[in-house]
């Protein structure tokens, strides 16, 4: 039996299959005291990332009164040895945190390694990408007023505490083309009405939101700080913006279709059934696999690769060396291809099943893989040591 995942453990107490089954897309649901979240992010990982890791925009924005302040307010050059203009200013970001500014460390997945394991975790077990952001603010203070996201949430309460007050959505599930922006009137007024959900998250509660529902947030008598897991969901219009794409690109190599229309051509009318018949056909006979993959895989990043431990686990390689599959690479065997988040590989027939016995992410003794071959995928940053 599968082991449970991080979303069973720490985001929800209701099992994966119903969750799934019956929340996910479709409703919102606030889960009380899931566990403790000190582990991912805390109020000391917000003083450094700001004040001692040299972080750029857009890592960072800050928010007041609903509006975006903009980014030349809190940022300066970053003085002598360093040509850089816009890293965060500690100084200016505290002065206008006293003063009632929120906070929103931006791509944590990118800067801060346990909502990076955490964030690729959860992304696996989805099936969709995962981005985190942190929102810091101050007492009796909101960053941002009602509005909708254009993908699910899942809101982490780490420390202090934050009233949500949530209503239906007055738009299902909106397209990323399709901000609440662009429905501000609709937003405004659905606000004023009954809230789906009213209520503080203290810290451990966790709160899933699908794309589409509003939610406004305020912070309590202290700072708050909350963790915003935003699953960026694969949508059947996607699905069918890569089917017309690859039936576009099969067309190209029909000449009837490459043909000019007639000269003094009033209007489509008299082309159109030709070219929606053959663009129908190329819909039924396009293959979209490869591309949805490489998409896929554009959309994340593998797990980091540390250059001086790889080279020194490459010095180290024998027969007895232990070496696993890097993880988040997306890799899949296409016939003799290997395609991956950091290129594709081919291989000659005698190397598949090795290939393939790698893509389980079980550790492998490089003797029962082919040392040569272990070293090529080494190189490749394809394999790292088991250790790593």
């Amino acid at each position: 039996m599968k082991d449970a995942g991080v979303l069973e453990t720490r985001l929800i107490d209701i099992g994966y299959e119903k969750f799934a089954s019956d929340v996910w897309g479709r409703t919102a649901l606030l889960t009380r005291g899931v566990g403790d979240f000190s582990d991912l992010f805390s109020a000391d990982a917000v003083d450094e990332l700001i004040s001692r890791r040299g972080l750029r925009t857009p890592f960072l924005r800050v928010a007041k009164g609903g509006s975006t302040l903009p980014e030349s307010s809190f940022t300066s050059p970053a003085g002598v040895g360093a040509t850089i203009s816009d890293q965060l200013d500690d100084t200016q970001l505290w002065r206008k945190f006293a003063d009632g500014a929120t906070l929103v460390l931006q791509a944590l997945h990118r800067t801060w390694e346990p909502v990076s394991s955490f964030s690729t975790q959860l992304s696996t077990e989805l099936g969709h990408p995962v981005q985190a952001n942190a929102y810091i603010t101050p007492p009796q203070n909101r960053g941002f007023d009602d509005h909708y996201d254009v993908h699910d949430v899942f809101v982490l309460q780490i420390e202090g505490t934050k009233r949500w007050i949530i209503h239906e959505p007055v738009h299902v599930d909106p397209l990323r083309s399709q901000p609440w922006t662009d429905r501000r009137s609709a937003v405004a007024e659905a606000a004023q009405g009954k809230a789906y959900i009213d209520t503080v998250l203290e810290p451990g509660d966790v709160l899933y939101l699908p794309r589409g529902w509003l939610h406004a947030a305020e912070a309590q008598g202290k700072v708050s700080i909350h963790l915003t897991l935003g699953v960026h969901s694969w949508t059947r219009h996607a699905l069918a913006e890569h089917l017309a794409q690859a039936a576009l690109a099969a067309l190209c190599d029909d000449p009837e279709v490459r043909r000019s229309l007639p000269l003094g051509v009033d209007g489509p009318d008299e082309e159109i059934a030709a070219v929606r018949e053959r663009l129908a056909a190329a819909v039924l006979e396009a293959d979209t696999t490869s591309l949805f993959h490489r998409t896929r895989r554009g959309q994340g990043r593998p797990a980091p690769l540390g250059p001086v431990a790889q080279l020194a686990a490459l010095d180290g390689l024998g027969p007895e060396s232990l070496v696993r599959l890097r993880e988040a690479l997306e890799a899949r065997l296409e016939g003799s291809r290997l395609t991956t988040r950091v290129g594709w590989l081919d291989f000659p027939e005698a190397n598949l099943p090795s290939v393939r016995r790698l893509l389980d992410g079980e550790p492998h003794l490089a003797s029962d893989l082919g040392v040569e071959l272990v070293e090529r995928l080494l190189r490749a940053g394809v394999l790292v040591t088991a250790e790593l």
